[in-house]
């Protein structure tokens, strides 16, 4: 018989989501942004992508990765504001510092996200919605921005719950709860489920939890592949995946939409190199080599396409980073078509530079 003291503690998990990060920062630098319809990223003449909108912005429609034309379609007098990553790094750095006075097991998903693993936390408060909601009120009162926040008992549901009441939401989804949330919840509300997954799933007559559930493990599998698997756990309510502290970067990427489109070799080789120096200057700091490099192309038409090459080694170093860019660029046909947006990903890191040293995900691209 074992013995009840040798049990396995039932995990707290916490997903801190801020709301709207880019766009709350630079309305609380900036008063007169307030109140007002703020587009982080793009242009106002049309160009790039927004990166956040605000939510007087999210009102007319507006979200991340939607074409500044298309944002201004919907709100003619948005403000748009080029980003300052900077600043986010700043605050994001300070939120985590209120992370830590809690628990050390922090698991950055980006600078606006995090999960939180408080089954034992540092100060002995013992109840993690209680402890979510001081690291609100923290954020709230000390860097006067507002998080929404997820609490349950693993971490796909933690992240579920923080979206349900954004914007400074706390949502509390306990053990006894999860199976029958998870029925509930419409396929495309599953946390990794993009638009063409709930698409199919739909046309399959599989509208939510309760209908995947229907369907075996290898039912599943043969339908999905591999992550048919960890469907079928997840609506179980079964996420046994640990907050992880020192996860390792899995890519870096940075990448530029100009102001004018470009069709001059010239013109393209000097603005990958600028990118090329860009990101030798985040390896150094992260402290990472890749063996693989993506070179990304969008066109004037939107259209975009992406080349690849593999090295033995990891690299970090500026002239080969550039080298083997420009070897892609050659290689790529335009058909003369104008080029708006370059970038250039490391990947394929396996180990850092100092393997005794991690950095945290940063999975921004530059604009």
């Amino acid at each position: 018989m074992s013995d009840p003291a040798e049990k396995t503690l039932q995990r707290k998990i916490i997903h801190i989501d801020m709301d709207a990060f880019y766009a709350t920062v630079e309305q609380r630098d900036f008063p007169e942004y307030r109140g007002k319809p703020i587009v982080v990223g793009g242009s106002p003449d049309g160009r790039g992508v927004v990166a956040t909108a605000s939510y007087e912005a999210r009102e007319f429609g507006i979200h991340s990765a939607m074409s500044s034309r298309k944002a201004i379609q919907l709100c003619p007098h948005a403000i748009f504001v080029y980003p300052r990553f900077d600043a986010y790094k700043s605050v994001s750095v300070s939120i985590r510092e209120i992370f830590r006075r809690y628990t050390d097991l922090i698991e950055p998903l980006s600078l606006d996200e995090a999960f939180l693993d408080v089954t034992t936390d540092k100060l002995n408060i013992g109840s993690a919605l209680e402890i979510a909601k001081q690291i609100k009120d923290a954020i709230k009162n000390e860097l006067n921005l507002s998080a929404s926040a997820g609490v349950s008992s693993n971490k796909f549901v933690a992240k579920i719950a923080s979206d349900m009441n954004k914007p400074d939401g706390l949502t509390f989804i306990g053990p006894s709860k999860i199976n029958t949330f998870m029925e509930k919840l419409p396929v495309e509300k599953f946390f990794g489920v993009g638009k063409v997954t709930a698409d199919k799933m739909k046309k399959m007559g599989l509208y939510n939890g309760a209908d995947l559930k229907k369907l075996s493990e290898q039912e599943l599998i043969r339908k999905f592949g591999k992550t048919g698997k960890f469907y079928y756990k997840i609506v179980r309510g079964i996420d046994e995946r640990p907050v992880q502290p020192h996860r390792l970067t899995k890519s870096l990427s940075v990448e530029d939409t100009f102001g004018k489109d470009l069709d001059s070799n010239e013109e393209l080789v000097a603005e990958l190199e600028l990118i090329a120096e860009k990101v030798a200057e985040r390896l150094e700091k992260s402290r990472l080599k890749g063996k693989t490099l993506t070179l990304k192309i969008k066109f004037d038409d939107f259209k975009q396409l992406t080349r690849n090459t593999s090295f033995p080694t990891g690299v970090a170093d500026y002239a080969t980073i550039i080298t083997a860019a420009k070897e892609l660029l050659i290689k790529v046909e335009t058909d003369d078509r104008k080029i708006r947006l370059l970038g250039i990903t490391i990947s394929n890191f396996g180990t850092t530079i100092n393997p005794g040293k991690f950095t945290d995900p940063d999975q921004l691209e530059l604009f």
